[in-house]
This record gives structure tokens, sequence and C-alpha cells, in this order.
């Protein structure tokens, strides 16, 4: 069961205006479900994307960087297909990704340049393209604005939940809508995670500042995420803007529009990414691992990310068993080669109640195993560190190992 993540509902999702969304059954993997979808773009609308950090990137992660390269400001279309990742497939899966893009572009009278194509499910498979092509015209058909609720749930693959929200914001007097969705459960990790996302707004911004505003938005939220600690072949987080909220265009980064719409496509990107923590394969805690007093931003995210990648944390976590010793491990294998960790303190708990665990490089004298095991039954815990060597700050979120876990990645070609 996903930990406290409730569905979307269909009137909550607003329609951002210069964007369609429509899906269709093509039985890419399994019948009787919808696995395709394309979402097209009013013209003149801006494109931004940030991909996998994966060297063997799949083919359609390739060819996405090659259209957004050639002009980002000319893309009319994103097609999506779930099933098949089109990874680990060489020369074949770059043509049938091109091949996509080619198809739909003609029924959309475009260009194939114009289009970009996305990919999730099993890799070093072939896709089956008589059947992802066939479901094209179905998800053409079904094109419509208010078609986000559904496109949602065309994305999943093993996750138990769809994802998707959406905020206005008021810049230059102009509301401006932003409505997003994402896919991913397992295989979590930077840079980024097996996740697709995709985040629309009706702002006017210039493509350089929309680069950068991906960047952030990007790094503040599914760049600090994991599940697994695998990092996926297909990772891709994309953010449209179509311009057509009629406020003045942002163009410059130290701008008050610029940052209310940077905070609030965050803010979407945030909630997308804590719900694919939240409904990880087989998770049934969400852990806030929060670093502070570190030297720098990236020395807390080491940290952080020792700890939520450990197995042995995980499973403790899991069994609500306070075996804390686990956290300090992780803490001193993260590779801060001269932490002191006579001054690193720890506590465990949430924002209401938490409890000292670790101090003076040893056990707290003030803790007891009873307090930990009370707080670890919590479906929401907080692990905090204090580095004691400087003044920057990281969190990450994760969640836990569970027996589901290993049985969803068991079975989950079957």
């Amino acid at each position: 069961m996903p930990v406290k993540l409730t569905p979307p509902l269909p009137a909550a999702l607003l329609p951002v205006p210069g964007v369609r969304l429509g899906t269709g059954e093509a039985g890419i993997r399994k019948a009787n479900r919808r696995d395709v979808t394309v979402i097209e773009l009013a013209p003149d609308s801006r494109v931004a994307g940030v991909f996998t950090q994966n060297r063997f990137c799949a083919a359609p992660v390739i060819v996405c960087r090659e259209h957004l390269s050639l002009d980002a400001n000319s893309i009319r279309a994103l097609v999506i297909n779930t099933g098949i990742a089109n990874a680990g497939t060489g020369e074949q899966g770059l043509a049938d990704a091109r091949a996509t893009c080619a198809t739909l572009a003609a029924k959309l009278g475009i260009e194939a340049r114009q289009v970009l194509p996305f990919s999730t499910g099993v890799i070093l498979e072939p896709l089956p393209m008589d059947r992802l092509l066939a479901g094209l015209p179905k998800a053409l058909a079904d094109l419509r604005v208010d078609g986000w609720f559904d496109a949602a749930h065309a994305i999943m693959t093993t996750d138990t939940i769809a994802k998707a929200v959406s905020r206005q914001v008021v810049i230059g007097g102009k509301t401006v809508t932003i409505t997003g969705i994402a896919k991913g459960a397992g295989m979590i990790h930077p840079d980024m995670a097996t996740m697709l996302g995709f985040v629309a707004c009706d702002a006017a911004v210039s493509q350089p500042l929309l680069e950068a505003l991906t960047r952030e938005a990007a790094d503040a939220s599914f760049n600090s995420i994991t599940v697994d600690g695998d990092t996926s072949t297909n990772d891709s987080f994309i953010v449209i803007a179509t311009g057509q909220a009629g406020n003045a265009g942002i163009n410059a980064a130290d701008s008050a529009d610029y940052r209310a719409l940077s905070e609030a496509i965050t803010a979407v990107a945030v909630h997308l990414a804590q719900s694919i923590v939240r409904d990880g394969e087989g998770a049934t805690k969400f852990m806030s691992i929060e670093v502070e007093g570190g030297s720098s931003r990236a020395e807390c995210r080491q940290v952080a990310y020792a700890v939520a990648h450990s197995p042995l944390v995980k499973t403790a976590f899991f069994a609500s068993d306070p075996n804390l010793g686990r956290i300090l491990a992780a803490i001193g294998y993260a590779g801060i080669n001269d932490l002191d960790v006579s001054k690193l303190r720890v506590w465990l708990g949430n924002p209401a109640e938490s409890v000292l665990v670790a101090e003076h490089g040893g056990r707290a004298a003030s803790y007891a195993d009873a307090a930990g095991a009370r707080i670890m039954k919590d479906e929401e815990l907080t692990v905090r560190i204090d580095l004691a060597r400087g003044g920057s700050r990281a969190t990450v979120w994760t969640c836990d190992f569970s027996y589901d876990y290993v049985k969803i990645n068991a079975d989950y070609r079957s």
C-alpha cells in the first residue's frame, strides 16, 4: 500500500491552455490497458528537459536530446509508451524511436524533429512497432484539454497509484496554471530515477530561463529521491511553457516573476517526486533523511544518500527495529574522510516528536530502544543528522524495503 498517498481526482487536474492529451490501448505488453499517450502542444510552446545520467541510456532519451538540441521552441508533440523501455536495443531501438516520431508527425502535419518520444518498461526487449504505431490513431482521436487524469494512468508501470497535481500562481497580474504527471515506483535513484515526469504551464518565459528552471526543479525534487539506488536508463523530466497565460514574458532570473514561477513548478515537481517514493515498490514507510551542518550541499547529499540507500537501514525501518547503529555505519562509509564523528549527532522522529540517538561518537546517554521502537512504527519518519562542520544542508526522501519489493521485482517480467 502506498504511504499516505491518495489518488488524484479528475476535477482537481486543471487544463493548461495550449496542451491536449490523448491515450489509447496498443497492447504493447498487456492487453486491455491504456499504454500509449500523445501530448499535443500549441505552436510556439517552449520545452526543456533533463534526462538520465546512465551511460546505457535508452533510445528515446537519445532522440529526445537530439530533437531538443535542434530547436526546443518548435516541439509540437510528445509520445509515450509503457510496457517496453526501448533500452538496450541498439541501432534498431534508435530506428524504432525515430519511426515513432515520424509516424506521429505525419499524422499531425508536423516534422519528425518536432516530436519527443518516451518509453518505459522492460529493458533489452524490442518495441512491438506494429502495435505501437497502430495505437497512435486511438490516442490522437482521444486528444482533449482535460486528458491529464487518463494520461497519468496510461504512463504507469509498477505504480499502484497515478501521480498528478495542479497548482495556480499569479504572475504579472495573470493566473498561470501548472499541471504535472509522473510515473515511477522502482529503479529509483538520481540522476535521475526510473521515472517519467511531465509538467506543463501556460506562462510566457524565455527558453534559457525555462531550461534553468527545469534544472532547478529537478535538483530539488526528482534528484532528491531514491527507492533502491538503481539509476534507470529512461529517466526524463520535461517542462513545457505554452505562453498562453497572457503574462509579460519572463526574461530575467532575478525577477519576482521568475521566482514565483520557479517556486510553483518546483512545488509541483516535489509533490510528484515524493509521490513516487510514497508509492515505492512494496513501501510501508516514507522517510526523510535530513543532513545539516555540512561543509557543502553536495557533502550533505552524499551522507543522506548513503543512509537512504542502505539495505540494512531500509529493512530495519520496515521491521520497526531500532537497530540504529546501521545509520551510523552508513554515515561512516559515505566518503567524508575527515569527518569528526565525535561531533556528529543523530535524531530519529518527526516534526512532532524526535529523540536524540547518537552524540559524542556513540549512543546518546538519554536514548532508549523503547523510544526508538515507538517512533519507528510511524508511517512517516525523519532521520536528522548534524555533521557539525559547516552551514549547508540537504534532504533526501526514500522508503523502506519490504518483502513485497523483492516479490514485485522477481515477478516483473511475468
